[in-house]
């Protein structure tokens, strides 16, 4: 399981997030980014030493200060539901790694001009 998907899909769930500094941050997820940067609604906010709170109706949260998320386990359960579908390695559509050397058929590939 994917951060990012368990991310997406805890969307309008409340969450608990933790930053580097101790803060801490009570609300629902509105929405996250691939760099995880988030959206929260009806927040609560706490104060590292637990002694000042404060009601935020929205906040954003850069990704790179986030230290820890709780997240409900129904929604971990919903995402390792979601998971066996379409995951795999076996035909992903990926061709292969780069552009390589040749493949380009009846059009030569590298080299000079034939015929």
């Amino acid at each position: 399981m994917l951060p990012l998907s368990l991310l997406r899909t805890a969307v309008g769930h409340p969450m608990l997030v933790e930053l580097k500094n101790g803060d801490t941050y009570n609300g629902h997820l509105v929405s996250c980014d691939s760099w995880m940067n988030i959206n929260m609604r009806k927040v609560t906010h706490t104060s590292r030493d637990g002694d000042r709170f404060w009601h935020v109706p929205e906040i954003y949260i850069r990704g790179n200060t986030i230290k820890y998320l709780h997240i409900p386990d129904e929604v971990i359960d919903m995402v390792q539901e979601e998971q066996p579908q379409g995951q795999g390695k076996e035909g992903g559509g990926m061709r292969g790694r780069g552009r390589g050397r040749g493949g380009l058929g009846d059009r030569g590939g590298r080299g000079g001009v034939e015929g």
